[in-house]
């Protein structure tokens, strides 16, 4: 899968739809919604081994956890605050799960209404031409780099499209903890590893995504 982060993509993602800016304000939730798991820990997922999240090197608020929230989306809708560098997954009414992300540097971010076309586990990497250019140790990859625990797409990509259209932005996981919090990307969306395989094992297909 490849990275097509150019500025005709960029307004075009913008400039067809309206970005959500309805009510939203969260706070903790209600001790009755947990989270089956909220460990960061080393692990295996059966194909590769992901490596721990230092926790204790990691703003609070960048870890998964259940909010309540005010918002009128539907229960699997994903709505993204890119200022606050937070995803929120919609479970109902009043509650969501909230990740800490990696978003857009200066130049990369973007905004809109996108639907989740699939998940890719593991998924294969290929840098566009002008990274290359930029960053010419690059062109070993110029084929795809195959998944891993160094591909920059992480354990899992959820990919995006805007009325049917796929402009080349992602929600993945990274192996680059320390850029959650971030604006560091070329437009996706980054999430721990840990994150991006609950998130991409509750998302289906058509589910709505929306980008603030």
């Amino acid at each position: 899968m490849r990275f097509l982060f150019v500025c005709l993509s960029l307004v075009a993602l913008a400039g067809c739809v309206q970005p959500y800016d309805g009510p939203m304000t969260t706070r903790a939730a209600t001790p009755t919604v947990t989270l089956p798991d909220q460990s960061y820990d080393a692990r295996s997922d059966g194909v590769h081994r992901i490596a721990a999240v230092p926790t204790e090197q990691v703003d609070t608020q960048f870890l998964r956890q259940v909010v309540t929230i005010r918002t009128e989306e539907e229960p699997g809708t994903i709505i993204i605050d890119t200022a606050a560098r937070h995803l929120f997954y919609i479970l109902d009414d009043r509650h969501a799960i909230r990740y800490g992300i990696g978003v857009g540097r200066d130049g990369f971010a973007w905004s809109g209404v996108a639907e989740v076309r699939g998940v890719g586990r593991w998924p294969t990497w290929t840098p566009p031409p002008e990274m290359i250019r930029r960053q010419p140790e690059l062109a070993r990859w110029a084929d795809g780099q195959p998944g891993g625990p160094t591909n920059p797409l992480g354990a899992r990509a959820i990919y995006l499209t805007e009325n049917g259209v796929d402009r080349g932005y992602r929600i993945h996981g990274t192996p680059e903890w320390r850029s959650i919090g971030q604006a560091a990307s070329s437009g996706c969306i980054r999430m721990f590893n840990q994150d991006v395989i609950d998130l991409a094992a509750r998302v289906e297909r058509g589910a709505k995504v929306i980008v603030r």
